[in-house]
Protein backbone atom coordinates (compact mmCIF):
# COMPACT_ATOMS: atom_id res chain seq x y z
CA UNK A 1 0.00 0.00 0.00
CA UNK A 2 1.16 3.51 -0.70
CA UNK A 3 1.64 5.93 2.16
CA UNK A 4 -1.75 6.80 3.61
CA UNK A 5 -3.13 9.96 2.16
CA UNK A 6 -6.27 11.95 2.55
CA UNK A 7 -8.62 11.39 0.81
CA UNK A 8 -8.70 7.60 0.84
CA UNK A 9 -8.93 5.60 -2.35
CA UNK A 10 -11.02 2.44 -2.02
CA UNK A 11 -11.02 -0.81 -3.92
CA UNK A 12 -14.28 -2.76 -3.97
CA UNK A 13 -14.23 -6.56 -3.87
CA UNK A 14 -17.30 -7.69 -5.78
CA UNK A 15 -20.25 -6.13 -7.55
CA UNK A 16 -22.98 -6.63 -4.96
CA UNK A 17 -26.12 -4.53 -5.04
CA UNK A 18 -25.29 -2.81 -1.75
CA UNK A 19 -22.00 -1.66 -3.24
CA UNK A 20 -23.65 -0.40 -6.42
CA UNK A 21 -26.66 1.25 -4.83
CA UNK A 22 -25.39 2.49 -1.47
CA UNK A 23 -21.71 2.37 -0.55
CA UNK A 24 -20.03 3.36 -3.81
CA UNK A 25 -22.34 6.40 -4.22
CA UNK A 26 -21.65 7.25 -0.56
CA UNK A 27 -17.90 7.15 -1.12
CA UNK A 28 -18.27 9.25 -4.27
CA UNK A 29 -20.33 11.83 -2.34
CA UNK A 30 -17.63 12.11 0.33
CA UNK A 31 -14.09 13.45 0.06
CA UNK A 32 -12.94 9.94 -0.81
CA UNK A 33 -12.99 7.91 -4.02
CA UNK A 34 -13.35 4.42 -5.45
CA UNK A 35 -10.30 3.61 -7.49
CA UNK A 36 -10.99 0.03 -8.56
CA UNK A 37 -13.50 -2.80 -8.52
CA UNK A 38 -12.92 -6.53 -8.92
CA UNK A 39 -15.08 -9.48 -9.90
CA UNK A 40 -14.29 -13.07 -10.77
CA UNK A 41 -15.96 -12.19 -14.08
CA UNK A 42 -13.79 -9.62 -15.84
CA UNK A 43 -16.53 -8.45 -18.19
CA UNK A 44 -18.88 -7.95 -15.27
CA UNK A 45 -16.27 -5.90 -13.44
CA UNK A 46 -15.61 -3.76 -16.52
CA UNK A 47 -19.31 -3.09 -17.09
CA UNK A 48 -19.79 -2.28 -13.42
CA UNK A 49 -16.81 0.09 -13.43
CA UNK A 50 -18.01 1.90 -16.53
CA UNK A 51 -21.51 2.36 -15.14
CA UNK A 52 -20.20 3.85 -11.89
CA UNK A 53 -17.25 5.81 -13.32
CA UNK A 54 -14.67 3.68 -11.52
CA UNK A 55 -11.31 4.08 -13.28
CA UNK A 56 -9.99 0.51 -12.96
CA UNK A 57 -11.50 -2.97 -13.02
CA UNK A 58 -9.93 -6.36 -12.33
CA UNK A 59 -10.93 -9.92 -13.18
CA UNK A 60 -9.86 -11.27 -9.78
CA UNK A 61 -9.88 -10.11 -6.20
CA UNK A 62 -6.19 -10.98 -5.93
CA UNK A 63 -5.31 -8.56 -8.71
CA UNK A 64 -7.10 -5.67 -7.02
CA UNK A 65 -5.16 -6.23 -3.80
CA UNK A 66 -1.89 -5.61 -5.64
CA UNK A 67 -2.98 -2.13 -6.80
CA UNK A 68 -0.65 0.19 -4.90
CA UNK A 69 -2.88 3.19 -5.57
CA UNK A 70 -5.41 1.91 -3.05
CA UNK A 71 -5.56 2.71 0.65
CA UNK A 72 -8.55 0.60 1.70
CA UNK A 73 -11.00 -2.01 0.51
CA UNK A 74 -14.73 -2.38 0.91
CA UNK A 75 -15.86 -6.02 1.18
CA UNK A 76 -19.52 -6.65 0.21
CA UNK A 77 -19.03 -10.33 -0.68
CA UNK A 78 -21.29 -13.15 0.58
CA UNK A 79 -21.00 -13.71 4.34
CA UNK A 80 -18.93 -16.86 4.04
CA UNK A 81 -16.18 -14.97 2.15
CA UNK A 82 -15.84 -11.98 4.46
CA UNK A 83 -13.13 -13.40 6.72
CA UNK A 84 -10.91 -14.69 3.91
CA UNK A 85 -10.87 -11.49 1.92
CA UNK A 86 -10.63 -9.21 4.93
CA UNK A 87 -7.50 -11.01 6.08
CA UNK A 88 -6.05 -11.07 2.56
CA UNK A 89 -6.64 -7.34 2.24
CA UNK A 90 -4.91 -6.82 5.59
CA UNK A 91 -1.97 -8.86 4.30
CA UNK A 92 -1.76 -6.34 1.45
CA UNK A 93 -1.61 -3.51 3.99
CA UNK A 94 -5.09 -2.23 3.15
CA UNK A 95 -7.59 -0.94 5.70
CA UNK A 96 -10.91 -2.79 5.56
CA UNK A 97 -14.55 -1.74 5.69
CA UNK A 98 -16.37 -5.08 5.68
CA UNK A 99 -20.10 -5.65 5.42
CA UNK A 100 -21.76 -7.32 8.36
CA UNK A 101 -21.36 -9.95 9.61
CA UNK A 102 -17.58 -9.88 9.73
CA UNK A 103 -17.30 -13.67 9.89
CA UNK A 104 -19.34 -16.86 10.09
CA UNK A 105 -19.01 -17.11 13.88
CA UNK A 106 -17.33 -15.42 16.84
CA UNK A 107 -14.26 -17.66 16.73
CA UNK A 108 -13.57 -16.74 13.12
CA UNK A 109 -14.28 -13.08 13.90
CA UNK A 110 -11.63 -13.19 16.63
CA UNK A 111 -9.11 -14.61 14.16
CA UNK A 112 -9.87 -11.84 11.66
CA UNK A 113 -9.64 -9.08 14.27
CA UNK A 114 -6.34 -10.37 15.62
CA UNK A 115 -4.98 -10.69 12.09
CA UNK A 116 -5.87 -7.10 11.22
CA UNK A 117 -4.35 -5.85 14.47
CA UNK A 118 -1.15 -7.76 13.72
CA UNK A 119 -1.02 -6.14 10.28
CA UNK A 120 -1.66 -2.68 11.69
CA UNK A 121 -4.74 -1.93 9.58
CA UNK A 122 -8.05 -0.39 10.57
CA UNK A 123 -11.01 -2.78 10.52
CA UNK A 124 -14.64 -1.70 10.61
CA UNK A 125 -17.86 -3.68 10.30
CA UNK A 126 -20.56 -2.01 8.21
CA UNK A 127 -23.44 -1.39 10.61
CA UNK A 128 -24.39 1.87 8.92
CA UNK A 129 -27.42 2.63 11.11
CA UNK A 130 -25.09 3.32 14.06
CA UNK A 131 -23.91 6.49 12.27
CA UNK A 132 -27.32 8.02 11.57
CA UNK A 133 -28.08 11.16 13.63
CA UNK A 134 -31.35 9.58 14.72
CA UNK A 135 -29.52 6.65 16.29
CA UNK A 136 -27.15 9.02 18.03
CA UNK A 137 -30.15 10.98 19.37
CA UNK A 138 -31.72 7.75 20.67
CA UNK A 139 -28.62 7.05 22.74
CA UNK A 140 -28.58 10.63 23.97
CA UNK A 141 -32.14 10.22 25.27
CA UNK A 142 -31.26 6.88 26.86
CA UNK A 143 -28.27 8.39 28.63
CA UNK A 144 -29.92 11.61 29.75
CA UNK A 145 -33.61 10.92 30.25
CA UNK A 146 -34.58 7.25 30.46
CA UNK A 147 -34.46 5.57 33.84
CA UNK A 148 -33.71 1.86 34.10
CA UNK A 149 -34.22 0.50 30.58
CA UNK A 150 -35.85 -2.93 30.99
CA UNK A 151 -36.57 -4.28 27.52
CA UNK A 152 -35.71 -3.86 23.86
CA UNK A 153 -37.85 -5.34 21.09
CA UNK A 154 -36.55 -5.28 17.53
CA UNK A 155 -37.29 -6.88 14.17
CA UNK A 156 -35.90 -6.76 10.65
CA UNK A 157 -37.80 -8.76 8.03
CA UNK A 158 -38.22 -8.43 4.28
CA UNK A 159 -39.67 -10.56 1.47
CA UNK A 160 -37.06 -12.63 -0.37
CA UNK A 161 -39.06 -14.38 -3.06
CA UNK A 162 -38.40 -15.48 -6.62
CA UNK A 163 -34.63 -15.69 -6.15
CA UNK A 164 -33.87 -19.35 -5.42
CA UNK A 165 -30.15 -18.88 -6.10
CA UNK A 166 -29.74 -15.86 -3.82
CA UNK A 167 -26.57 -16.17 -1.71
CA UNK A 168 -28.66 -15.42 1.39
CA UNK A 169 -30.31 -18.83 0.94
CA UNK A 170 -27.01 -20.72 0.61
CA UNK A 171 -25.80 -22.44 3.81
CA UNK A 172 -22.31 -22.85 2.31
CA UNK A 173 -22.03 -19.04 2.23
CA UNK A 174 -23.38 -18.52 5.78
CA UNK A 175 -26.82 -17.47 4.60
CA UNK A 176 -30.03 -17.19 6.56
CA UNK A 177 -32.13 -14.38 7.97
CA UNK A 178 -30.30 -14.25 11.29
CA UNK A 179 -26.96 -13.65 9.61
CA UNK A 180 -28.35 -11.29 6.98
CA UNK A 181 -30.72 -9.04 8.92
CA UNK A 182 -31.11 -10.56 12.39
CA UNK A 183 -27.71 -9.19 13.30
CA UNK A 184 -29.26 -5.69 13.31
CA UNK A 185 -31.80 -6.38 16.08
CA UNK A 186 -29.01 -8.10 18.01
CA UNK A 187 -26.82 -5.04 17.52
CA UNK A 188 -29.36 -2.52 18.82
CA UNK A 189 -30.30 -4.76 21.77
CA UNK A 190 -26.66 -5.06 22.81
CA UNK A 191 -25.98 -1.37 22.25
CA UNK A 192 -28.80 -0.48 24.64
CA UNK A 193 -28.67 -3.27 27.23
CA UNK A 194 -25.12 -4.58 27.02
CA UNK A 195 -24.09 -8.20 26.68
CA UNK A 196 -26.80 -10.79 27.47
CA UNK A 197 -26.22 -13.86 29.58
CA UNK A 198 -28.44 -16.35 27.74
CA UNK A 199 -30.27 -16.65 24.45
CA UNK A 200 -33.23 -18.64 23.24
CA UNK A 201 -34.48 -18.86 19.66
CA UNK A 202 -36.91 -20.65 17.40
CA UNK A 203 -36.38 -20.76 13.63
CA UNK A 204 -38.05 -22.08 10.48
CA UNK A 205 -36.60 -23.07 7.12
CA UNK A 206 -39.65 -22.48 4.94
CA UNK A 207 -37.73 -22.95 1.67
CA UNK A 208 -35.99 -26.20 2.66
CA UNK A 209 -32.66 -24.60 1.73
CA UNK A 210 -30.77 -25.37 4.91
CA UNK A 211 -30.91 -21.85 6.35
CA UNK A 212 -33.37 -20.07 8.62
CA UNK A 213 -35.90 -17.95 6.78
CA UNK A 214 -37.70 -16.96 9.98
CA UNK A 215 -36.25 -16.56 13.46
CA UNK A 216 -37.54 -15.22 16.76
CA UNK A 217 -35.35 -15.00 19.84
CA UNK A 218 -35.13 -13.80 23.41
CA UNK A 219 -32.00 -12.46 25.05
CA UNK A 220 -31.91 -12.87 28.83
CA UNK A 221 -29.97 -10.81 31.38
CA UNK A 222 -29.12 -12.00 34.86
CA UNK A 223 -30.72 -8.91 36.39
CA UNK A 224 -34.08 -9.61 34.77
CA UNK A 225 -33.84 -7.35 31.73
CA UNK A 226 -34.55 -8.85 28.31
CA UNK A 227 -34.62 -8.29 24.58
CA UNK A 228 -36.72 -9.79 21.82
CA UNK A 229 -35.24 -10.05 18.35
CA UNK A 230 -36.73 -11.29 15.08
CA UNK A 231 -35.66 -11.67 11.47
CA UNK A 232 -37.07 -13.19 8.32
CA UNK A 233 -37.39 -13.48 4.57
CA UNK A 234 -41.06 -14.55 4.49
CA UNK A 235 -43.08 -11.42 5.31
CA UNK A 236 -43.31 -7.87 4.13
CA UNK A 237 -40.69 -5.30 5.11
CA UNK A 238 -40.50 -4.34 8.76
CA UNK A 239 -37.51 -2.81 10.49
CA UNK A 240 -38.16 -1.32 13.88
CA UNK A 241 -37.18 -1.24 17.52
CA UNK A 242 -38.76 -0.15 20.79
CA UNK A 243 -36.93 0.60 24.02
CA UNK A 244 -38.93 0.45 27.26
CA UNK A 245 -37.82 1.94 30.58
CA UNK A 246 -39.50 2.51 33.91
CA UNK A 247 -40.30 6.12 33.00
CA UNK A 248 -40.98 5.88 29.27
CA UNK A 249 -40.22 4.45 25.87
CA UNK A 250 -38.66 5.19 22.47
CA UNK A 251 -39.89 3.78 19.14
CA UNK A 252 -38.13 3.87 15.78
CA UNK A 253 -39.55 2.71 12.44
CA UNK A 254 -37.48 2.17 9.28
CA UNK A 255 -34.80 1.74 11.87
CA UNK A 256 -31.83 0.25 10.07
CA UNK A 257 -31.87 0.81 6.30
CA UNK A 258 -33.19 4.37 6.60
CA UNK A 259 -33.89 6.19 3.31
CA UNK A 260 -31.43 8.90 2.32
CA UNK A 261 -33.90 11.01 0.36
CA UNK A 262 -36.68 11.69 2.87
CA UNK A 263 -37.05 12.54 6.55
CA UNK A 264 -37.31 9.89 9.25
CA UNK A 265 -38.81 10.08 12.73
CA UNK A 266 -38.33 8.92 16.29
CA UNK A 267 -41.28 8.78 18.71
CA UNK A 268 -41.01 8.76 22.47
CA UNK A 269 -42.86 9.23 25.72
CA UNK A 270 -40.71 10.05 28.73
CA UNK A 271 -42.06 11.17 32.10
CA UNK A 272 -45.51 11.67 30.54
CA UNK A 273 -44.03 13.93 27.86
CA UNK A 274 -44.75 12.64 24.36
CA UNK A 275 -42.67 13.79 21.43
CA UNK A 276 -41.92 13.15 17.79
CA UNK A 277 -38.53 14.23 16.44
CA UNK A 278 -37.90 14.46 12.71
CA UNK A 279 -34.50 14.06 11.08
CA UNK A 280 -33.83 15.43 7.64
CA UNK A 281 -32.54 13.26 4.78
CA UNK A 282 -29.03 12.01 5.39
CA UNK A 283 -26.85 9.35 3.78
CA UNK A 284 -25.88 7.11 6.70
CA UNK A 285 -23.55 5.16 4.42
CA UNK A 286 -21.61 8.35 3.75
CA UNK A 287 -21.41 9.04 7.48
CA UNK A 288 -20.13 5.49 7.95
CA UNK A 289 -17.44 5.99 5.30
CA UNK A 290 -16.37 9.29 6.83
CA UNK A 291 -16.13 7.73 10.30
CA UNK A 292 -14.02 4.93 8.86
CA UNK A 293 -11.70 7.41 7.15
CA UNK A 294 -11.36 9.45 10.35
CA UNK A 295 -10.38 6.31 12.24
CA UNK A 296 -7.79 5.44 9.59
CA UNK A 297 -6.34 8.94 9.83
CA UNK A 298 -6.33 9.05 13.64
CA UNK A 299 -5.43 5.41 14.30
CA UNK A 300 -8.51 5.02 16.50
CA UNK A 301 -10.96 2.12 16.80
CA UNK A 302 -14.23 2.54 14.87
CA UNK A 303 -17.54 2.59 16.70
CA UNK A 304 -18.34 -0.70 14.96
CA UNK A 305 -14.82 -2.08 15.03
CA UNK A 306 -13.47 -5.54 15.52
CA UNK A 307 -14.25 -6.09 19.20
CA UNK A 308 -17.84 -5.00 18.61
CA UNK A 309 -18.09 -7.46 15.70
CA UNK A 310 -16.88 -10.32 17.90
CA UNK A 311 -19.37 -9.46 20.65
CA UNK A 312 -22.26 -9.30 18.21
CA UNK A 313 -21.31 -12.66 16.73
CA UNK A 314 -21.25 -14.28 20.16
CA UNK A 315 -24.94 -13.49 20.52
CA UNK A 316 -25.73 -14.51 16.93
CA UNK A 317 -23.93 -17.81 17.59
CA UNK A 318 -25.97 -18.43 20.74
CA UNK A 319 -29.25 -17.72 18.95
CA UNK A 320 -28.28 -20.05 16.10
CA UNK A 321 -27.27 -22.81 18.52
CA UNK A 322 -30.51 -22.49 20.46
CA UNK A 323 -32.60 -22.58 17.29
CA UNK A 324 -30.75 -25.71 16.13
CA UNK A 325 -30.73 -27.63 19.40
CA UNK A 326 -33.62 -26.24 21.44
CA UNK A 327 -33.46 -24.70 24.89
CA UNK A 328 -31.63 -21.64 26.15
CA UNK A 329 -27.90 -21.27 25.47
CA UNK A 330 -25.30 -19.35 27.46
CA UNK A 331 -23.70 -16.48 25.58
CA UNK A 332 -19.97 -17.01 25.79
Amino acid sequence: MSTRRDPLTFGVLGTAGIARDAVIPAIAASDHAVGAVASRDGDRAATFAEALSIPQSYDSYEALLTDDRLDAVYVPLPNGLHAEWTTRAADAGLHVLCEKPLAVDAAEAREVVDHCEDRGVTLMEGFMYRYHPRTERVFELIDRELDDVRTVSSAFRFPLYGRPNDVRLDPALAGGSLMDVGCYPVSIARAVLGEPDRAYAHANDTRDDGVDTELAGVLEYADGRSARVASGFDTQLVQRYRIDATNGWIEVERAFDAPDDEPVEMTYEIDDRRGVETFGPVDQYRLQVEHFADCVADGTAPRTGGEEAIANMRVVDALAESAAEGGAVDVS
